[in-house]
Order: structure tokens, then C-alpha cells, then sequence
């Protein structure tokens, strides 16, 4: 019954909001963190820097950092604004600098160390998500003062497990306790969500500091892109998070 109240919760709340916001966050003022649908960049054609410049004016940053996603596992540490190539991950510790990724199924996670004032965020596709890109973005995290007992992270919407199908040769990149089979699939199926969490736990954050979203980018195409179920969609949603100036 949980599960179902939860759900409608959900519904009403997505129903309304154009940008997804964290509740993990919600006592640490100085963090700004979002994921926007579909509704704030509807995929006019309009490049995702510049989506990703609007945020940083919505919520009063003077400068935006942007990882290439290159569907791997690198983590790049920035201090300074600009589109980093090569990486799917970005850490800082300066103010005023908005971390942005970008997805469209696949997860995205936003981590922050408010205690010591260190953020990340990453991009976890399949791929991204079996070279443990969470956790190496929890370790260059650490490499500026961050700890991982003190991390709080939120794990996007992205392709649920019902509708993440693969072939046997990803499932086998997976554990074994996020691959599930019915008898009704053709293939196997894969938890991308449960596994990142998993990881995250593993990295030394407890499990109470994990908000793990709910959505499906296939399953609901109102609110959110999919690659998968749109043939290649151009239009991105965006992950972003920043440390406020005191």
C-alpha cells in the first residue's frame, strides 16, 4: 500500500512541476539542485547549454560548469565555468558554479557534502553505471575534502525496470540481484537504479541519505525524454546542482 500512495503522490506532484526538485536537499539552504521534464526544454531546437544557461539565471548562478557525456565513467574536478570534454562526472567545491549533466533514460546523480562544501554530479548510463562512475564520483569528491558519510545523493528518473531490456551480455554486467527475468520477457531486465544506489552505499554513504526518484523516461513521455522510446530524441532533461554564495 505504500508503494501505491507513493505513486500517487508522484502523480500529483509531476502533474504540476516543471522542474523535479530533491527533497533530500530540503535543509541544506545554501544547495540548489533540480532536474528538469521536458516542459522546461521542450527540444525546439534549442542547444542544451543554453537550457542549461537558463537554469543558472532562474536560480541566480553567475557561472555553469557541463559535462561532455561520453557514456563512461571519468570524473573531472572544475573550478571554473565551460563544457568539459571527456567525462560524465563533475566535483567542485567553488560557490556559485552550477554542475549541469544531461540524460535522456539514462540516470543522472547529484551528491553534496554540505558540511564541507563539496558537490558532484554524474551521468550513469548502463555503461557509465557498470564502471561504477557513482562511486568514482563519491572519491573525487573525497579528494576535495568531501566525506562519504556525509554525502547526500539523489538519483533521477530515468528507464525503470520494467522497461530497461538488455541483452545477456549487459545483464551479465550487472549483479545478479539487479537482473530480473519473467517469463513473460523475451530478455532480461535490469534495476540501473538500484544498482547506483547500491554502489552509493558501498562508497560509505547510509542508505537514509539516498533519495531514489521515481518516473519512468519510457513509461511517461509527458514529462520526460526518451531515446529509447522516441527513436533518438534530441531533447535532453537536465541534472544540476550548485553551492549558493553565503
Amino acid at each position: 500500500m505504500d508503494g501505491e500512495r507513493d505513486a500517487r503522490r508522484y502523480r500529483s506532484f509531476i502533474a504540476f512541476s516543471v522542474i523535479l526538485r530533491p527533497t533530500i536537499f530540503d535543509r541544506e539552504s545554501h544547495v540548489i539542485a533540480g532536474f528538469t521534464t521536458r516542459l522546461y526544454s521542450p527540444g525546439n531546437g534549442v542547444a542544451v547549454e543554453q537550457i542549461a544557461d537558463g537554469l543558472a539565471k532562474d536560480f541566480g548562478f553567475a557561472e555553469v560548469a557541463s559535462a561532455e557525456q561520453v557514456h563512461g565513467n571519468v570524473v573531472e574536478g572544475v573550478d571554473e565555468p565551460g563544457h568539459f570534454s571527456g567525462c560524465d562526472g563533475l566535483v567542485s567545491n567553488e560557490k556559485d558554479l552550477l554542475l549541469t549533466v544531461r540524460a535522456a533514460d539514462c540516470a543522472l546523480v547529484l551528491l553534496a557534502d554540505t558540511a564541507n562544501n563539496v558537490i558532484g554530479a554524474c551521468h550513469a548510463g548502463w555503461r557509465g553505471t557498470v564502471g561504477h562512475i557513482a562511486t568514482r564520483t563519491v572519491l573525487k569528491m573525497e579528494t576535495l575534502g568531501g566525506v562519504a558519510s556525509k554525502i547526500k545523493a539523489y538519483i533521477t528518473p530515468c528507464i525503470s525496470l520494467e522497461n530497461f531490456e538488455v541483452g545477456e551480455e549487459v545483464a551479465e554486467r550487472f549483479p545478479d540481484g539487479f537482473v530480473h527475468r519473467r517469463e513473460t520477457w523475451l530478455r532480461p531486465h535490469v534495476d540501473m537504479r538500484g544498482t547506483i544506489a547500491a554502489q552509493l552505499v558501498d562508497a560509505g554513504l547510509p542508505f537514509d541519505s539516498i533519495e531514489i526518484a521515481q518516473g519512468c523516461t519510457v513509461a511517461d513521455r509527458t514529462h520526460f525524454y526518451s531515446y529509447r522510446a522516441e527513436n533518438g530524441t534530441q531533447g535532453r532533461m537536465i541534472g544540476f546542482i550548485g553551492l549558493r554564495v553565503d
